[in-house]
């Protein structure tokens, strides 16, 4: 153990406990060391739970006395892999450092989860670990999204979890992304619209159609206000502060945003450099850039949140550095301080009673999607 204790420090107050897989990223245990570092000088009373192999984190954390009496070292002999399937490591998956991460979370030793690891396999260990809370159907991955709202970003869920949604699965998306909402951006009574190629009504796939005519019954359940359907033009927008998809659409949309935010900070980056004069404008301009640079920062939105599970897990972008990781850690500290998933799993029992009463109101030769008798 890295400070000789078999459970994470606690304090007078007590204090927070994060489980965090050491061994996942791309940039190797030493970003995460790093970025615990970090967390620490933002976070004093954070407490980590710190899951990898002890003969590489070790000598890490001894070159960090800043996470003596923060971070406990729980040795996992194994890592999984980017090229591990989900299947293989649902069954093979015991005594790696991802699954020692979730259980440490399922046992009640910590109250959120961090990992950079693969996405599939983090939601298939998080799945068969934690359990899916009660009444909810399909989990979903939400991200922050940069916008013009005050806060700076909108939710979007789902981007990847699950390719596929009904309308059921889209109504609960927009409770679960409401409740984040509240807890993760501080937002009263959130904005929700579900993402669709036109804002007309008669626009969209049958699912879609069926859970915007359903909508207002889930939005008065979940404490939201439903704006109608958006368009991809809305994602960065001040209309919304969440946004409902399907997995297939929510991760195209993701990862055309960062492909396309890469590009622009690449042409910025040409145009200023052209020459001389280029690099005399960058000078001028320099504490403008910084401040845009500051707000495209994409590590400062590091962390999907894995919704809809008996337990709060955050997936860390693989390739983060310390400063995302940090983030991410950041992150599940400020959702489990809020207990998020005791209210998240209130508001989705709230929902499918208001759901349910609905359904019994509806005349029995409605179809899908007709509304309730008046």
């Amino acid at each position: 153990m890295a400070n000789g204790l078999d459970t994470p420090p606690t304090s007078a107050a007590e204090r927070i406990v994060i489980s965090v897989d050491a061994m996942g990223g791309d940039r190797g245990p030493a970003a995460v060391v790093a970025g615990l570092s970090e967390t620490v000088a933002r976070i004093p009373d954070i407490a980590v739970v710190l899951h990898g192999d002890e003969a590489v984190l070790a000598p890490l954390l001894a070159r960090h006395p800043e996470l003596t009496g923060h971070v406990v070292l729980r040795h996992a002999p194994r890592a999984v892999t980017m090229d591990d399937k989900p299947a293989q490591v649902m069954r093979h998956g015991e005594g790696t450092s991802m699954w020692s991460t979730i259980e440490s979370v399922r046992s009640g030793e910590a109250q959120a989860a961090v990992s950079c690891g693969n996405t599939g396999a983090l939601m298939a260990v998080s799945m068969i670990r934690l359990r899916k809370l009660p009444g909810v159907n399909r989990p979903a991955i939400a991200c922050l999204w940069p916008s013009r709202n005050p806060g700076g970003f909108n939710v979007m869920l789902d981007v990847g979890a699950d390719v596929k949604a009904e309308a059921d699965d889209l109504l609960q998306y927009a409770t679960m992304g409401a409740s984040y909402a509240r807890n993760g951006l501080g937002l009263t009574r959130p904005r929700v619209g579900l993402l669709n190629v036109g804002t007309e009504e008669h626009k969209g796939r049958a699912e879609l159609k069926e859970a915007h005519d359903r909508m207002a019954t889930t939005a008065e359940a979940g404490a939201f206000d439903y704006v109608g359907f958006v368009e991809g033009v809305d994602l960065p927008s001040d209309r919304v502060d969440v946004i409902v998809t399907d997995g297939f659409t929510g991760n195209v949309a993701l990862k055309t945003g960062e492909g396309t935010a890469k590009l622009i900070s690449d042409f910025m980056r040409e145009a200023f450099g052209a020459g001389i004069l280029s690099k005399f404008a960058a000078l001028l301009a320099m504490n403008s850039l910084k401040r845009l640079q500051k707000r495209m920062d994409p590590r400062r939105v590091n962390g999907g949140v894995f919704l809809g599970l008996n337990g709060t897990v955050v997936k860390s972008h693989g390739s983060a550095d310390a400063t995302g990781i940090s983030a991410a850690i950041g992150l599940a500290h400020q959702l489990a301080r809020s207990r998020f998933i005791e209210r998240l799993a209130a508001r989705v029992a709230s929902a499918e009673r208001a759901g349910q009463d609905a359904a019994k109101e509806r005349p029995a030769d409605a179809g899908p999607g007709s509304s309730p008798s008046t």
